[in-house]
């Protein structure tokens, strides 16, 4: 009887362990879906370095990581590169929608593009923005998403809100600010929701 009663304590036990276990792993909510706005200085400049960026961390990544996958993509003047083939180690991949942010809830199973070349890249220059030879101004055509996979293969929405100018002295600017919202799915799937 004694027997009995230390087992059955010692199965409650153990199921009171394994009970709890399992609440405290519910009770932490796992976030996947990430929406940030964010701005990245670009050098004006058709020539030099890029300004790299990774969207897991909502970060700017140092050049001297650019042979890594570190980084998704990067831009200098209005020339968006991505980390695959030809700029780097990773699968990153692009393609330009035709349809406003708010709208778009999946990426495409299909129709990326890659930076095969340095000449042929996946997002084309000129595709993304009007200038304004009068105010010399990029601006981002309306109704315009970027999708991208990652360099470790994620989807990321982006819409460009905004290019400016960084304050400058003399003739010529040196530098760009980008700003823009995205939505990185962190658990791998392509929905956005």
């Amino acid at each position: 009887m004694k027997k009995t009663i230390q087992l059955s304590v010692v199965i409650g036990l153990v199921v009171l362990l394994f009970a709890g276990a399992s609440c405290s792993k519910k009770s932490e909510p796992q976030i996947t879906v990430v929406q940030k706005v964010d701005t990245l200085l670009v050098k004006f400049s058709n020539s030099g370095s890029f300004a790299f960026f990774n969207f897991r961390n909502g970060k700017v990544v140092a050049n001297s990581d650019s042979a890594t996958t570190k980084w998704d993509f990067g831009m200098r003047r209005t020339t968006f590169i991505l980390n695959s083939h030809a700029y780097g180690p990773g699968n990153a991949a692009g393609m330009l929608l035709s349809s406003v942010y708010s709208s778009v809830l999946t990426a495409p199973g299909a129709g990326f593009a890659y930076d095969t070349t340095t000449a042929q890249k996946a997002i084309k220059d000129g595709s993304w923005y009007d200038y304004n030879p009068v105010s010399h101004s990029f601006v981002p055509k309306a109704g315009k998403t970027f999708i991208f996979r990652t360099a470790d293969n994620f989807y990321v929405k982006m819409e460009l809100l905004a290019v400016d100018y960084a304050p400058f002295v003399g003739p010529n600017p040196s530098e760009l600010i980008y700003r823009f919202r995205y939505t990185y799915q962190a658990n791998g799937t392509k929905t956005f929701l």
